[in-house]
């Protein structure tokens, strides 16, 4: 038999035989998918994909290919012939067609075999399209012409190795086919597959009917587990269970770190504010895992968890999914939150509860600047597995961990469209309990695809969901409630109670034509509040607006304290672990109040920072006016005595109310609601600019708080947050039909094409910038570009991971504005022709580039532009 490498000999280590390759990418499918997956027909999915696994690289058993693999002087001309993946498509669809399998199932394996380096397309066209030919050999198309290379492939296989694809194709049809007969009739089937996905006639079309609407869901999870085992086969991680296994985080270990809250805390129903809240934490908490319980006797599916903030959500979600996977029997639980700011305090608090870290097998942090990755620690016998980085990062990645807490636009992307690497965490979510904190941040467009992707997980993932918020949408209208009874806790901890200032009134009344608040006016409110010695919240809409409130606060009380200015100062010791200790020492001792500002053009270092810095500040009840974009409103722990919320959806409203009076520092909390005026140059109030564009919600949000004001002006917390928000809903659904049902519809017409081309998040162009402020920074910096020079790309790309915290994204929105210029002024971290990543990316060294710095706004363009409005 002659030698067929899958992958070629380089250097110290030895070429992988193709044989011994797809046997080991078969073994791992066995560790990837369970042994209980079935296809929508019944069968087992196991088998699908250790079928695919056995000719997935058959292609590479041609001359061609090894002569392209190995470097060898070229002894062929259309380079069709070298590729080996569409052989091994059509050796897929004929190894399942032999052993019975469903059509559609023959059909996923053909797409995933096919695209198994690349991205899924719209799945009929392409099996169309492949699979046609036509009677004029003159006027053949690409596709037909990779037919005919196809034909060459299986001359030159037989010629040259026809013992080792008679071996392949014995063990991908377990004996029910052979490779004579797939060789020989390979033309011939070509007809009966088009003719599945086509229609007949003088002009064949595609018969988009023909594929059902679980026709996605199979693709991805052949494919999928396919790039899985394929991926970390040819990373050469060790093959073994262990390498893909979770380590589960104990319920038990959760159960006692709230006990021990609990006792630390008197809980009295009819005691203080504080011991009512901790009364009905606990009581909210049994309710839902008891809840959970029932609904694990049911067989799981999806459930809602609806609560006020600060009763204790990220606990008691956690509580009801450890109890749902130990009762379904699961694996994994994925943790999902909107912002990447909230995943940093999970993590953290994860941490402590498991004394533990995010790389291992229990924990992992997925998101843009998290560094993801699995390390297995030794055991008792010493017999770790020994995990490169490459694979550490494959693992993390691929969501293997007991508990992963990530995006929603690292989980629903990855659902709908998602690209190669992507996909593989998908098997990770079979028979997982996923919780979606705060859904109602997913953008209105996708309110239609996200219930069918939840379809999906439930259905042909056996997952389980819980959509947890105080704010819960309509998105799962049919779901189990795990909260007992919602209203009781929303009436029993109402902290706060809302105000309407007269510029809303005046929006109320004459939308589009009344005078907003001026900023002058917005100032002198929020610096009243802090010459009572009381802390205050400014939440604002847009960038521009923040940092115009900034600017007048600072204007109207000149001996306002500057959080960030002392910081700064601080940061300029290089001594970090001790900086915000001595900003708050430095602040409290002045005796004068605070400000500070935050938005997403400081770095994320830079924001915990300082939200830690002001959370201690309000806790020693010194003063503090906080004037924010929305970062602030999703899971931030901070608690101000009064905030201010700029006119917008009244669940953005809810949230913001989140951050007063958290824990029930005083009697009754303060949130108003005002409707703030354009910045200079700008012709829409934020408000407008965010919240009017495409589907109007503005005009919604405003009526509908009007409605539930009692007679005398008021609105109690209890009336907004269940009343205005479920009318609000309502309304949004029956008047402005919320969400595309054309993103829902690709997925029951397999487009995962089209799926690829939605995302959760502003496709903006932006350009990321790594901002240096220490001398800390400077030499991370330096040590990336001289590790990229010396083409050392494993530590490179641990170091790029490292300058994330430092890292801000700066939206452009035209290529000749200020913006992009002042972007063009600032070096670039790598050099474009350096390395296929970390290009692109900019430096901002503030002591070489201060115009374009900023300690209290961050990045700033050196003249005014119109160019960075929005978040």
């Amino acid at each position: 038999m002659p030698v067929r490498y899958s992958h070629p000999p380089e250097g110290d280590r030895e070429g992988v035989y193709l044989t011994d390759h797809l046997e080991d990418v078969a073994e791992r499918v066995g560790y990837v998918v369970d042994d209980d997956a079935t296809t929508p027909a019944g069968e087992s999915l196991r088998a699908v994909v250790e079928t695919l696994a056995h000719v997935h690289d058959f292609g590479k058993a041609t001359t061609f290919f090894q002569q392209y693999l190995l470097d060898k002087p070229r002894q062929y001309d259309d380079d069709r012939l070298r590729y080996h993946a569409p052989l091994g498509s059509f050796a897929a669809y004929y190894a399942l067609d032999a052993q019975g399998f469903s059509t559609e199932t023959c059909l996923a394996g053909f797409v995933a075999v096919a695209k198994h380096h690349g991205q899924l397309p719209d799945i009929a066209e392409y099996v169309h399209d492949r699979t046609t030919r036509r009677d004029n050999p003159e006027r053949q198309n690409a596709a037909e012409r990779q037919q005919d290379a196809i034909q060459h492939q299986l001359r030159d296989i037989h010629e040259h190795a026809p013992d080792l694809a008679a071996d392949v194709f014995t063990a991908a049809t377990a004996g029910e086919g052979d490779w004579e007969s797939f060789a020989s009739g390979f033309l011939d089937q070509l007809p009966a597959i088009s003719a599945i996905v086509g229609t007949s006639g003088l002009t064949p079309s595609i018969n988009r009917d023909a594929l059902s609407a679980d026709c996605y869901t199979l693709v991805l999870q052949c494919w999928s587990a396919l790039v899985l085992a394929d991926k970390t086969s040819a990373a050469d991680a060790p093959n073994s269970p262990k390498t893909y296994a979770a380590q589960k985080p104990s319920s038990e270990r959760l159960d006692e770190y709230v006990r021990a809250l609990e006792a630390d805390a008197d809980a009295d129903p009819n005691g203080t504010s504080a011991q009512q809240l901790n009364h009905y934490r606990s009581r909210a908490r049994n309710a839902v895992v008891n809840r959970a319980q029932e609904m694990a006797d049911n067989g799981g599916g999806v459930a809602r968890l609806t609560l006020p903030t600060g009763m204790g959500k990220t606990l008691s979600g956690l509580a009801a999914a450890f109890e749902l996977r130990d009762q379904l029997d699961g694996e994994r639980v994925v943790y999902a939150l909107p912002f990447t700011s909230v995943i940093d305090q999970v993590v953290d608090e994860l941490q402590d509860i498991y004394e533990t870290d995010a790389t291992g097998r229990l924990l992992t942090a997925h998101h843009h600047l998290a560094e993801t990755i699995i390390y297995d620690e030794a055991d008792e016998a010493g017999d770790a597995a020994d995990l490169s980085d490459d694979v550490a990062g494959m693992l993390g990645e691929s969501w293997r961990a007991g508990l992963t807490v990530s995006t929603f636009v690292q989980l629903f992307e990855s659902l709908a469209g998602p690209r190669n690497t992507q996909s593989m965490k998908l098997p990770a979510l079979r028979n997982s309990v996923i919780v979606l904190d705060e859904p109602q941040s997913l953008p209105l467009d996708w309110w239609k695809l996200v219930p069918r992707l939840v379809d999906l997980l439930t259905e042909q993932y056996d997952a389980t969901v819980i959509a947890m918020t105080a704010t819960q949408p309509k998105l799962f209208p049919d779901s189990l409630e795990l909260v007992d009874n919602p209203d009781v806790y929303f009436e029993a901890v109402e902290r706060v109670s809302y105000q309407l200032d007269s510029s809303v009134e005046r929006y109320i009344e004459y939308p589009g034509e009344a005078d907003a608040k001026s900023y002058d006016d917005a100032a002198t409110d929020l610096c009243d509040v802090a010459a009572d010695g009381a802390s205050v919240l400014a939440v604002c809409n847009t960038v521009d607006s923040a940092r115009k409130l900034t600017e007048r606060v600072t204007d109207t009380r000149p001996d306002l304290q500057d959080v960030a200015a002392v910081f700064a100062d601080e940061l300029d010791c290089n001594n970090t672990e001790t900086v915000v200790e001595n900003v708050v020492e430095r602040l409290e001792s002045s005796g004068r109040p605070a400000v500070l500002h935050l938005s997403t053009r400081l770095r994320p270092t830079d924001r915990l920072a300082l939200i830690e810095i002001a959370k201690q500040l309000t806790e020693r009840d010194h003063p503090v006016v906080a004037v924010s974009t929305q970062l602030v409103e999703a899971g931030v722990d901070i608690s101000f005595d009064r905030v201010y919320r700029d006119l917008a959806p009244i669940d953005s409203i809810v949230q913001a109310a989140g951050r007063c009076n958290r824990s029930f520092e005083r009697a009754r909390g303060r949130v108003t609601v005002w409707w703030l005026a354009a910045p200079e140059d700008q012709r829409k109030t934020p408000a407008e600019a965010v919240y009017n564009r495409g589907t109007s919600l503005l005009p919604v949000a405003a009526d509908t708080l009007a409605t539930i004001r009692t007679e005398q002006g008021e609105l109690t917390e209890t009336a907004v947050a269940r009343d205005a928000v479920e009318r609000y809903y309502e309304r949004l659904d029956r008047e402005k039909d919320v969400g595309q049902q054309a993103y829902a519809d690709y997925v029951d017409e397999a487009r995962a094409d089209k799926l690829a081309s939605l995302s959760l998040i502003d496709q903006r162009r932006a350009v990321d910038v790594v901002v240096c402020r220490s001398n800390e920074d400077r030499t991370l910096v330096e040590s990336v570009r001289d590790t990229a020079d010396s083409y050392e790309f494993g530590a490179l790309k641990e170091q790029l991971d490292r300058t994330k915290s430092m890292r801000i994204s700066v939206p452009v929105y035209r290529e000749d504005g200020e913006t992009a210029d002042a972007l063009a002024q600032l070096p670039l971290l790598l050099p474009n022709d350096a390395i296929s990543y970390g290009t692109g990316i900019r430096v901002l060294d503030v002591r070489e580039y201060g115009s374009h710095f900023d300690s209290t706004t961050g990045f700033v363009v050196p003249e005014n532009s119109v160019d960075h409005l929005f978040i």
